[in-house]
């Protein structure tokens, strides 16, 4: 698929989030090859998505230390929503803004990735 129309079907799946100028969600290949992958954040956390829908997020031990656990899908906006294991879920965007990789929470906050 042509660069422009991945573009165009990306915004379409990414419709209703709080986006900015610029902000492109992952492609479907991309999202297709989040299992194995890990995400550093500036803040010290840290997601691990496993190959088998495991979800670990590991706080910076300036933030407490810890992992919360739970698992993951890849919701059919493009979103990854996370169920986590004390219950408490939610649903997150990651889009591309020039060269780097930015996650939005459905509140709008937004975490770049290092």
């Amino acid at each position: 698929m042509p660069l422009f129309l991945c573009q165009l079907a990306s915004s379409a799946l990414a419709e209703g989030w709080p986006l900015r100028p610029g902000d492109t969600a992952l492609a479907q290949n991309e999202l297709e090859a989040l299992p194995g992958r890990s995400f550093r954040f500036y803040d010290g956390g840290e997601s691990l998505y496993g190959s088998d829908g495991a979800y670990a997020y590991t706080y910076s031990v300036e933030n407490g230390g810890g992992t919360a656990w739970g698992t993951y899908r890849i919701a059919a906006d493009g979103s990854i929503c996370v169920e986590f294991t004390n219950g408490f879920g939610r649903c997150d965007l990651y889009v591309r803004n020039g060269s780097r990789v930015i996650l939005i929470t459905e509140r709008g906050e937004r975490f770049p990735i290092r």
